[in-house]
């Protein structure tokens, strides 16, 4: 039995064929338009609590950032476009974005202080090939919310349990450091953050 080909698609095509009021989510992995999950109530809960938590923070601290509702974010080296659970973009430098004003993409690091992705039965995708394009465009910062500890052993340990993993780029490349139960997290970009695993998870469990 043979499997048909995907065709490919470019970003160019990929923006031009999404739907305008679309009922899912979509992204383009390396040239091929991805379904994304239809999410769950506690992933919604989960993204809600990261985003009122993060806006009080960087309010607080009068940092010049939003979280838009739709975004992406588009390495430059491949045909991919992502759309992260949740960003935090750097006003200031939009407008070194081409693509921003027409598209809502970026794809410079300088824009991008902090991305979050809450894992779902995609999980290969937030581990994998998310984390290598997003440290390729120097994203300095990602989270990894594994609330139910979906993620292979290899990633959150064995046995698997809900996990953090923060991702902090130092000379180029990631170092993850991970959280669990009433671990404060541990965030560069915003370092007076006081926000434990467990506070996270409790929308989850």
């Amino acid at each position: 039995m043979t499997q048909a080909l995907r065709q490919l698609v470019t970003f160019d095509e990929f923006v031009a064929w999404y739907p305008d009021n679309p009922q899912r989510r979509y992204e383009l992995h390396d040239g091929v338009i991805i379904e994304m999950p239809q999410p769950t109530g506690d992933h919604e809960e989960e993204i809600g609590f990261l985003v009122e938590e993060i806006v009080t923070e960087y309010r607080r601290l009068q940092l010049p950032y939003f979280i838009p509702k739709t975004a992406l974010i588009k390495p430059l080296d491949n045909e991919s476009a992502y759309s992260p659970d949740v960003v935090i973009l750097n006003r200031p430098n939009l407008v070194n974005e081409p693509l921003w004003k027409k598209t809502s993409t970026v794809s410079q690091a300088a824009s991008v202080p902090l991305v979050i992705e809450v894992v779902s039965s995609n999980w290969r995708d937030d581990y994998v090939k998310k984390a290598s394009d997003y440290e390729v465009i120097g994203i300095p910062e990602y989270w990894i919310v594994d609330y139910l500890g979906l993620g292979a052993r290899r990633f959150i340990g064995n046995p698997k349990q809900p996990t953090i993993s923060i991702y902090t780029l130092v000379e180029g490349e990631y170092q993850v450091n991970q959280f669990r139960d009433q671990d404060f997290l541990i965030s560069p970009t915003f370092p007076e953050l006081k926000l434990t695993a467990a506070q996270i998870f409790q929308f989850g469990q």
